[in-house]
This record gives structure tokens, C-alpha cells and sequence, in this order.
């Protein structure tokens, strides 16, 4: 059986801020914005609620570039900034997962099986300027694979997308097309046990300099490599790899504790 750990959520390179992660084990999930104003999502960066403070997820940032491929986009300000969609991927009510990313992501996706597991990890910083790391934040438990390729008929593809709903590539799909036509695209639909948790999510990564190299960056944690099996995604997390590990679903979830409840020695790796 296999775990693969997929790199999510809201960073500097699209909202120009982290999710951040309190003193008592709280953490921020922040979805990345939607490439695309054209979508059925309904949450938007002005009403995502951030746990500690009543702010928002628009709070974070003054401004975003949503970096679309096509089409073309300015700069997305103030009010405008707020009524902006997230791309809600992972969607952890509705235990759904959407990828496209050709970097390990669907090759590893793509091969999951029915009771397989993929966790999710984000990048989050304390508020008082602490190093930001990499963190294990949730998970789903596979219930089902689908995908689409450039070459899946119409039929197929709108069997597919009305079967994912919930799915954030759904909800920017026109007519059928997803919004990457060119695209790969995996739809992971989890089922229980999976989901958020509540606090103390497990830190993953190390920032340091390693030998031969001028700058620190950050690297997957040797005890997370060892204990978790790592079998592909390499040591450097800096661009957020997908990492295969060769666990079954109860080693899994031995390994990462309850996603209630949490106490600091279920993050304790």
C-alpha cells in the first residue's frame, strides 16, 4: 500500500503570505486563489475565517497575482481582493483532491488504489517571525481515482467531472473543458477516516545549509524519511515535491495520531 504526500495550501509564491501556526497548536489551512474568476466556488479570500483573531483570509495579503496561463489577469486589490475565489484543493469537508502538477504529482496520484492515503502538507509560520517549516496538516483515505488526460472524450470527461462536484477543477470547468485543457488532471475522492486536524500539525522539514551548497533550504526531516519510508520525491522541499512512502493506511495513521484531540507529542516525530 502507499502514502503520498502532496505540497498544498497558500504560500508566497500566490498569496504572498503563510498560513499561520499559534503557540497552542492552532494552525491556518488558506487555500491557494483561484487562477480563474470563471468558477462556481463560492468561498473567496474575504470569507475565509481565520480561527485566532475574527481576520480573514484576505487579512493576510494586500494584493495577489493570480498567475493565470490564459487569458490574462491584473492585479487583484482591496475589495476586489476579498470577493476573489479560492481554489478549495484539497477540499476537506468534502474529502475530494484535484492535481494537475507534473512534478511526481500525477504519475503518484494516478496509481493510488482504494484505501491508499494521501496527505497533505502546507507551509506555516509562527506570528512572532519564527522560521516557517513544512507541515503535515490532514489527510484523506482513497476511496476512488479518476482521470482526465487531453485525449478523454467529451463523454467521459463529463461523466468524470459530475462524479467530483465538489472538486475545485470541477467547479472551474466550462461545458465539459477543464480549465488546463492541456492538461493531466487526477481526481481523488477520500472517504473517513480523513480530514483536517484540529492542532499540532508535524513538522516535516529542516532548513539548513547541506554540504556543497552556499544557502540554507529546506529539506524533508531524516526521521520523516526513515521512520515514513520515503521511496520517491527527494530531500529538498523547497518546491513542495510529492512524496511516495511505502506505508499501508494503518501504519499511516499509527504514525500521525488522531486528527482529534491532538495533544504536542502527536506531532512529536
Amino acid at each position: 500500500m502507499t502514502v503520498v504526500l502532496a505540497g498544498v495550501g497558500a504560500d508566497s509564491t500566490n498569496l504572498g503570505a503563510l498560513g499561520p501556526l499559534y503557540d497552542d497548536g492552532r494552525f491556518e489551512y488558506v487555500p491557494i486563489p483561484e487562477k480563474t474568476s470563471k468558477t462556481t466556488e463560492s468561498r473567496t479570500l474575504g470569507d475565509w475565517p481565520l480561527s485566532a483573531d475574527g481576520r480573514v483570509a484576505a487579512d493576510l495579503t494586500t494584493r495577489i497575482e493570480p498567475q493565470p496561463v490564459r487569458g490574462g489577469v491584473d492585479t487583484v486589490r482591496g475589495a476586489d481582493l476579498e470577493s476573489w475565489p479560492l481554489h478549495h484543493d484539497p477540499n476537506f469537508e468534502a474529502l475530494t483532491y484535484g492535481e494537475h502538477r507534473t512534478s511526481g504529482y500525477v504519475s503518484r496520484l494516478r496509481s493510488l488504489e482504494d484505501g491508499d492515503v494521501v496527505g497533505f502538507y502546507v507551509g506555516l509560520r509562527r506570528p512572532d517571525g519564527d522560521r516557517a517549516h513544512r507541515y503535515l496538516i490532514g489527510y484523506v483515505t482513497v476511496d476512488r481515482v479518476d482521470v482526465i488526460t487531453p485525449e478523454t472524450s467529451r463523454d467521459e470527461r463529463v461523466a468524470i467531472l459530475e462524479r467530483h462536484p465538489d472538486n475545485a477543477h470541477t467547479k472551474r470547468a466550462r461545458g465539459g473543458d477543464l480549465y488546463l485543457e492541456e492538461k493531466t488532471v487526477v481526481f481523488v475522492d477520500g472517504r473517513e477516516p480523513g480530514g483536517l486536524f484540529d492542532r499540532h500539525p508535524i513538522r516535516l522539514s529542516e532548513y539548513e545549509v547541506k554540504p556543497g551548497n552556499v544557502r540554507a533550504q529546506y529539506y524533508l526531516r531524516e526521521a520523516i524519511e526513515s521512520n515514513w519510508n520515503v521511496r520517491a520525491g527527494g530531500s529538498n522541499m523547497m518546491y513542495k515535491p510529492a512524496y511516495r512512502c511505502a506505508l499501508s493506511n494503518e501504519e499511516f495513521l499509527g504514525l500521525v495520531g488522531p486528527l482529534r484531540g491532538r495533544s504536542p507529542a502527536d506531532a512529536d516525530v
